[in-house]
């Protein structure tokens, strides 16, 4: 769906945004009805003041206190649906980058997955803010809204050549370049994991290749695109498979990235290269105990069809790296290790680069996307060699999965890297976040773009 500002109209009511350590700021006109109804600004909390005709003349939003603003994001979000339906402008008590966050946070709040029902909330409006750069905001809101439609929508509807049609759309918005290779003619294109892992499925595996720019630094993004994993032979129990449909989020996060980007027109030469598969059960699956090699030449042994994502990526990275881009990120839904981490909110990410690391950690705290480093920490590089092969994709034993399955990425890429272990899913709604499929460390990414690739 389509996230825009409103445009000003002569009924735009004006929205007062009020702290609850400083309710003085509240319009002498309002501060009685304020008092009889209780209001004390906490965050997202709303009050509509009555002209002499009843008509709204002007809305209170409550941002809660400083303290509280610090456990929490996009505050007063939540008004742009708990509002009348109308048209609103902010006009008093936010400015700077608090400013910009209120702006994006109620274009993210109005998101809607209605494609598969009749009824749609009316939502209020709000008319872009003066002193932030709306087309910037605008581009982000829609490229989170791309990640949040194709993670929702269910894998009867996606899935590789759903996921391929989507990146194709992309392609043509943006007049940029796409190649895919489908299905057997990954083998002599030396795709050899990503055709194991999807070749059971009735769906053909694909590697999606997108290509974007003409100058500039070059980056290199690689999504995992599972479009929906059953976990194969070591299938998954119900519970543990309820959720799969989200197994594509990394390639939705990189997809609204490379919205963003090419929208925003910024000067790189952007690469996004997405392995499209579903891990799936016949007489073909890939079995436990296999040994894979892949397109770099390291072999691989399979002690847990259900470690898939990495598979499929190592393919992938190894083809990003030939091309010596100045820096590859991955981003994939790839381990529960990092969910018992850092819960779902966060999105840990792993890098050499301490210089990679400070910029992705400061502009994640400025545009409220929050990222954590971990390590990949190189003692635990026993604990992927199992011997018989060069790496094996499930070590035993259960502990740090995380990082163990980001040091087998990092031996598929020698450009400078940063892998996202992400969740893509937001259990319960949350300011700006409906319960579903949610964008998790591309903005974050989109700000320390400049410090990233010295732009």
């Amino acid at each position: 769906m389509t996230l825009t500002f409103a445009p000003a109209d002569p009924n735009t009511i004006p929205l007062h945004v009020i702290d609850s350590d400083h309710l003085d700021a509240i319009p002498a006109a309002a501060k009685n009805l304020a008092t009889a109804h209780g209001f004390k600004g906490a965050a997202g909390s709303v009050l509509t003041v009555p002209d002499q005709d009843g008509a709204i003349a002007m809305a209170l939003v409550g941002q809660g206190s400083t303290s509280s603003r610090r456990r929490g994001r996009f505050a007063i979000a939540p008004a742009a649906r708990k509002l009348p339906a109308g048209t609103y402008a902010i006009a008093h008590g936010l400015s700077g980058q608090p400013l910009e966050e209120a702006a994006l946070g109620w274009l993210l709040e109005s998101y809607d997955f209605d494609h598969y029902r009749r009824s749609k909330p009316a939502l209020a409006g709000l008319v872009a803010p003066k002193g932030i750069d709306a087309p910037r905001i605008e581009a982000i809101a829609a490229g989170e809204a791309l990640t949040r439609d194709l993670i929702n929508t269910p894998a009867s509807d996606m899935g590789p050549d759903e996921l391929e049609d989507a990146t194709r759309s992309l392609a043509r918005q943006h007049d940029a370049y796409l190649n895919v290779i489908t299905g057997d003619d990954l083998i002599p294109s030396n795709f050899p994991m990503i055709h194991t892992v999807g070749r059971a499925s009735a769906r053909a595996p694909r590697l999606l290749d997108l290509r974007w720019g003409k100058s500039g630094p070059q980056l290199t993004l690689v999504g995992k695109g599972v479009c929906f994993d059953t976990g194969g032979l070591n299938i998954k129990p119900g519970g543990s498979m309820g959720l799969m449909k989200k197994d594509m989020g990394g390639a939705a996060t990189t997809l609204g990235l490379a919205h963003m980007i090419m929208t925003l027109n910024l000067p790189i030469r952007l690469r996004l290269l997405i392995p499209a598969v579903e891990n799936s059960i016949d007489g073909s699956a890939f079995r436990p105990q296999d040994i894979l090699t892949s397109r770099k030449g390291l072999t691989v042994e399979v002690n847990n069809t259900d470690a898939e994502g990495r598979l499929v990526l190592a393919d992938a990275l190894t083809l990003a790296d030939e091309d010596d881009p100045d820096l590859v990120i991955s981003m994939a839904t790839l381990t529960g290790a990092a969910r018992v981490a850092v819960g779902p909110d966060i999105s840990p990410f792993f890098t050499d680069n301490d210089t990679h690391a400070a910029a992705l950690s400061q502009s994640a705290a400025k545009v409220a996307d929050p990222v954590w480093r971990l390590p990949f920490h190189e003692p635990y590089e026993a604990m992927i060699e199992p011997g018989i092969a060069d790496l094996d994709n499930a070590p035993s034993g259960g502990m740090a999965g995380c990082i163990t399955a980001a040091l087998f990425l990092r031996r598929f890429v020698e450009s400078p890297y940063v892998h996202f272990d992400i969740y893509g899913w937001c259990p319960s709604a949350k300011p700006a976040r409906p319960k579903g499929g949610v964008g998790m460390g591309a903005r974050a990414v989109l700000d320390a773009l400049p410090d990233l690739l010295d732009l």
